[in-house]
């Protein structure tokens, strides 16, 4: 494909000034490349101040990657990895510091409860994590605590926020929020004696859209918010990419007197955040997607300060309980203030030794220099898909690609999500497996690629680019 006489794919009418496009061209002019070169793809990666991360995490060989026809790929290099919204990859140090636990329990016992010499003391393992957890979610001390599982932490979190009256008994939420969020609300609203029909309001996209606009969802507010006791929003949308306007959602809830929380599991690691700031009331979110801490590895919870000492029901456990009076068992509980206070059990040292290998690569960089490079791979990934586009009405075996994520940089983060009109979008997504493309399909409809800029490149995106219309053509010569 060439750049040349294209320069209207993406336009300054449809994106603005200031759309990272704008600094692609730029680079390319420099450098005197062809935006569709293998070359371009080069100069972007030489240039990358993040590409030393990459080599600190496991990138899964195409011989070890199940669905791969050997005849099609090299097998011993990297799979194209662009599925870290369902799991992130491996840091190197990771099996260092699990290896590290179990051989303090071999060596130490209980006495590994309070060892400070290797690896993390199990005894205050999650809380020795906190404030880099913090720094990623623009929290402050006490404003977030490790513990549980996503879905656990939402309905504990609910528990406190959800205290619904005959006259505010309503959640707000998305139509398309991720499952287990919209179960949790729907048992919440049901535990407390109300109907998830009339309690459960759901903003829609409009008519022939699939994302969210602000004005809808403020407009809904606005409508319902007398008789709203909690708005909840996915900060990123798991299907489309879309990240909303969590500054925007919780002062128009704030200002109808709703609590406003948020699931972040799609946007922490992905997009920068500033809970405190934005005066969020509660968040949640897992640690597996682009914050690389394992497969189920450990949820986290935000609390703003504002709440810190607040007399909202909870479901205590021990680990709720300040630590020198935690092993006074006296059935006294003497509660820990802000988010800790949420904790109801210990915390698993070998999860937090997984998640410790990954937040010190974090720490390597900000999240400031992650986002400026999410935004340049994700436009140089829209612009190769709609230079396609243009190029394929030459080219019989091929069809359209339709992009469902935002094309506005502020309302998208580092995920790219597709759809194919008329075709067998299954027999697609089995053929991007054939040639080592590690990608999510969802709704049996959209294929969803996330690009982690800690360990993606912009050499992979130019590959998959490559591999994608190789899949489509293959997919209708048949």
């Amino acid at each position: 494909m060439s750049d040349r006489g294209n320069s209207d794919i993406i336009t300054h009418k449809k994106i603005g000034s200031g759309h990272p496009y704008n600094d692609l061209k730029q680079i390319a002019k420099i450098h005197q490349c062809d935006m569709s070169s293998v070359e371009f793809a080069k100069r972007l990666d030489e240039q990358d101040v993040l590409r030393d991360r990459r080599h600190e995490f496991c990138l899964p060989k195409m011989k070890d990657i199940p669905g791969v026809d050997h005849s099609l790929v090299d097998s011993g290099s990297d799979c194209l990895y662009f599925a870290a919204n369902s799991l992130g990859l491996c840091p190197k140090k990771t099996r260092e510091y699990i290896d590290m636990e179990l051989l303090k329990w071999a060596k130490l016992g209980a006495h590994g409860y309070t060892d400070h010499a290797t690896g993390l003391p199990w005894a205050t393992c999650d809380e020795d994590l906190e404030s880099d957890m913090a720094t990623l979610v623009g929290g402050i001390p006490g404003e977030v605590a490790i513990m549980n599982g996503l879905s656990v932490n939402l309905h504990l979190l609910l528990t406190s926020f959800y205290r619904p009256t005959p006259h505010r008994h309503k959640i707000i939420c998305e139509s398309q929020a991720f499952p287990s969020d919209n179960y949790a609300y729907q048992s919440q609203i049901s535990l407390h004696g109300y109907d998830p029909i009339t309690s459960l309001i759901c903003v829609e996209p409009r008519k022939g859209e699939m994302n969210l606009r602000t004005d809808d969802i403020l407009a809904m507010i606005e409508k319902e918010g007398e008789s709203v006791a909690v708005i909840c929003f996915g900060g990123a949308q798991f299907l489309t990419g879309q990240v909303l306007d969590m500054q925007a959602i919780t002062e128009a809830g704030h200002n109808k007197g709703c609590y406003v929380g948020f699931d972040i599991a799609h946007a922490v690691g992905n997009v920068p955040l500033y809970l405190h700031d934005w005066k969020v009331d509660f968040a949640c979110w897992c640690t597996y997607k682009y914050i690389n801490a394992s497969a189920g590895c450990l949820g986290c919870i935000f609390l703003h300060r504002t709440h810190e000492q607040n007399d909202f029901p909870k479901l205590l456990g021990w680990w709720g309980q300040k630590i020198e009076s935690r092993f006074i068992m006296d059935n006294n509980m003497n509660l820990t203030p802000g988010a800790r206070g949420y904790r109801v059990t210990n915390p698993p040292p070998l999860l937090c030794a997984s998640l410790r290998a990954s937040l010190q690569i974090f720490n390597k960089t900000t999240m400031g220099e992650i986002r400026t490079k999410s935004k340049l791979m994700i436009a140089y990934m829209e612009y190769l898909i709609l230079l396609r586009n243009k190029c394929s009405t030459n080219k019989p075996l091929t069809s359209v690609i339709n992009i469902i994520t935002p094309s506005d940089p502020e309302q998208r983060g580092n995920q790219m999500s597709i759809t194919f009109p008329n075709q067998d979008v299954a027999a697609i997504f089995k053929e991007l497996e054939k040639r080592g493309v590690v990608c999510t399909i969802r709704k049996s409809s959209v294929i969803r690629f996330a690009i982690a800029p800690l360990f993606n490149s912009f050499g992979d995106v130019h590959r998959l680019m490559t591999c994608l219309d190789q899949a489509l053509m293959a997919v209708n010569a048949k």
